[in-house]
Formats: structure tokens, sequence, C-alpha cells
């Protein structure tokens, strides 16, 4: 890879698509780590090109405004800097042949990068990192990138997540941090799925099972052009966040790979996720209790169980998700296209949800509401309820793979209030109980009273 020997452009190596101005480094690196982590190839790949040719055309949305203040803050950040420091997991020992343990390896180039002051690059050069159960803990003095470029595995052999069977990758209390691909995050959960009780019904439902990556307590997050594939179980989990960027992101495992939900939302504020491809076994997006001004524009999902709200109230708990705008989707073969689900007996709310110009592709319920979910066979009823209130749905479209398209069931204690259909076409028929619903432009199906 042609770069020049004595200084480049951090705009390559820097946060890069976030800022339009240019820094220099008189950081010198041979001709084979150059070439180790990035070369002529990936080009088009990186993110920090702009290329988004990777994803369809009709994903690339204009974001919302609101949402433009991380990356704002970010670039105000590095205009300050006049050099940026450079870390690769390999002058700490990484090995990258995908077979020998890497993990002290990144733990050491973490903290080497997090506890300095200035602007650093933390490298993953294109090899294949095999890394256990690790923690990227914070807060840094650093204003941190972590620069993946090759492919980080997880090992296949349970007993390494002894001591913590919730995760495998954290990142904890960071902020204005940047996680940056074109690599892979691999969580090689074969093993994991065929030890869940709905591939092997002799196995308890409670096994867990790690979420791949965890950004928890995060703030001033970017995550972008990075490649997620066959997660233990939920592939990134965004979790006590604020001001989060997420796009371009690719999320594959096999369609009947259990839980392995795409993008999973909690007790977040002010995340965008964006321009993003996703298709696993469970929800592509899922977003619970606590979350709010949820921005999701250009996704393609399926296949999967579609984009979730919930599900809320159970075991009655207060849960509460508001202000969540889907705008730009593309939903195929899915179980679900867009769904709200709250547990009888919950309590909360979830308000203010924007659903518009989504197509649906043979989904099997493109758009439902469910009070009364239930995933333990029949669940008693009960008086209390999680309130769904001011939803719309706008400029939806497509075919459905079941008899219903449209899926209203509301609670008899507490029904969903301020339900619109506005310009919806979909085939099939609609089937709705203790609903508050209007219409707007041209609906079809409507609900038959």
């Amino acid at each position: 890879m042609a770069l020049m020997r004595h200084s480049f452009s951090l705009c390559v190596l820097l946060v890069l698509s976030l800022s339009t101005s240019c820094y220099s480094s008189s950081f010198k690196e041979s001709d084979s780590l150059r070439r180790s982590y990035v070369d002529d190839d990936d080009r088009e790949a990186i993110g920090f090109y702009g290329s988004g040719a990777a994803h369809p055309s009709y994903t690339n949305i204009p974001e919302n405004p609101k949402f433009s203040e991380p990356i704002n803050r970010r670039t105000q950040l590095f205009g300050t800097s006049s050099s940026v420091k450079m870390v690769s997991v390999d002058d700490f020992g990484a090995k990258g042949n995908g077979a020998a343990d890497d993990t002290q390896a990144f733990q050491k180039a973490w903290k080497a990068a997090c506890s300095s002051n200035g602007a650093h690059v933390l490298l993953v050069p294109k090899k294949k990192y095999l890394v256990k159960p690790i923690t990227f803990s914070g807060p840094c003095k650093s204003q941190l990138t972590m620069q993946i470029y090759g492919s980080i595995e997880a090992s296949d052999d349970r007993s390494v997540y002894s001591k913590n069977l919730h995760h495998w990758i954290i990142f904890d209390n960071v902020r204005n941090l940047l996680v940056q691909g074109p690599g892979t995050i691999n969580g090689n959960g074969q093993i994991w799925w065929q030890n869940s009780c709905k591939k092997k019904h002799t196995m308890p439902c409670g096994t867990l099972a790690p979420t791949a990556v965890t950004f928890y307590q995060c703030n001033n997050l970017v995550v972008k052009n990075l490649k997620f594939k066959d997660s233990q179980q939920i592939h990134v989990s965004f979790e006590v966040c604020t001001n989060v960027q997420a796009s371009y992101l690719t999320v594959t495992a096999p369609e009947t790979s259990p839980n392995t939900d795409g993008i999973h939302i909690a007790n977040t504020q002010n995340i965008t996720i964006s321009n993003s491809i996703i298709g696993t076994g469970d929800d592509c997006i899922s977003i619970v209790s606590g979350s709010q001004n949820v921005h999701a524009s250009g996704i393609t999902c399926g296949p999967g169980h579609g984009i979730s709200i919930g599900s809320l109230g159970e075991g009655g708990p207060e849960d509460r998700v508001s202000k969540v705008t889907v705008n730009g989707a593309k939903i195929s073969r899915t179980m679900n296209g867009v769904r709200i689900k709250t547990w009888e007996g919950g309590s909360g709310m979830a308000s203010n949800i924007v659903f518009q110009n989504i197509e649906m592709n043979d989904v099997t319920n493109p758009i439902i509401i469910d009070q009364n979910y239930c995933d333990k066979g029949k669940c008693k009823q009960q008086s209390k309820a999680v309130k769904v209130q001011n939803v719309l749905y706008q400029n939806i479209r497509g075919t459905s793979a079941s008899k219903y398209a449209i899926a209203f069931a509301c609670s008899k204690s507490i029904p969903c209030q301020g339900i619109v259909l506005q310009n919806v076409q979909l085939d099939k028929r609609a089937k709705c109980s203790n609903v508050n619903l209007a219409y707007k432009g041209k609906v079809s199906p409507r609900c038959a009273w």
C-alpha cells in the first residue's frame, strides 16, 4: 500500500469521515506493518472513504440533524490536536494467527492507549486474533479510536466464559470513543446455539450465552463500518449509553441461530442506527426499557424477527420507551416486520413511535402490536398492562406471508390509544381488538370491527 514513508494523512487513520481536517504525524512505520493492517483492496470498504457501495442505495437516508451532536463534538475535540499516537496490538505480542491467545496483548495495548494523554489510534491489523472474554475499561485520558482491519475471533471453548457467561467483549465507561472497521467481530457462536433449549429441547431454557459486544455507559460513541458475525447470543448491545452513532454495520447469523439479536438498545438515549444490513435468527433491532430518542434509518432486515420494541413489562416492572423513529427500511422474509410487544401484568408506556417509509417482502406479521405477549405458551390474563399510545405507521407497503398483514392485539384493561395508519398498502387482512385507531390517506387492509 502506498502510504507516505515520513508523514501521512491522519484523515486515513483517525476518525476521519467525521472531520474535514487532516493532521500530520512523524510516526514512521515499516512497509510490512502498513501492509499488515490495510491494503489497496480495502479502500472501498473503509468507512472513512465514505463508500456505501456495500449497502443498497435506498438506505442512504440523511440522518436527523438532532443526532449529529456527538460527531460535531468529536470533530471539535480532534480539531485541537496536532498529532496522533498509534498503538498496534502486535506491538504488545499479539500473534494474529487465529490459534494463539491474544487477549493479554489486546488488554495491554488498550491500557497503553487509554492511559495516555492526547489522541490515540489502537490498531488491529489485518490478521485473525483469538480473544477470550475481555473488558476495555474507561474512563480514558485520550480521545481513542479503535481501528479494526482484521478479525477478532471468539474462542469456541465454553469454559473460558466460566467467570462471566453474559459477555465476551465489553467497552465500559468510555467517552468520545470511535470503533471502526472494515474488520470483523466473529462470535463463533455455533457451540452455544447447539446447547440452547430452542435447539436442544432437553436443555433448560435458563442457560446463558454471551453477548458478543457490549457498550456500557459510553458517551459520545461512534461505531461504524464493522461486520459482526455469528454471535453467541446478541451481536452488539448499547446499554446505558448517551449520544451514539452507529452506521454501515453488517450483522449476520443463520436464520436458525437462537436469540442472536442484531442490535440491542437498552436504557440508552440519543442513538441513531443508519445504513446497516442485519440478518440473524432473532430481532434485527430490539429496543427495550429506558430507551429514548432512538432513530433508525436505511435498515435492511432479514432473515430474523424484524424490528421490535420490547418486550416490556416482564415480571411486572415499570418499563418505558419513547420517541422512537424508524424511517426507511426494507424487511424481507422475517417473522415480524415492525412489532411492539408487552407483557400482561407489567406497567409503564411505549409512546411517540413512528414507523415510516418501509417496504415489506413476504413478512409473516408485517405490522403487529401485542399487549398480551407471552413466550411460555398461554399466560394468565391480568388487569395491568404496559400502555401503548401515539404510534404512527406511515408509507408502508408490501406483502404478508400469513393471512393477517396487520394485527393489533391490545389489552382489554388498557387499550392501545392514538394508533394511526397513513398510506399503508399491504395485502391480506387485518385483525384488531381494543385499539383506538385512525386512518389517513389510502389504507389497506382495514380492520373489520
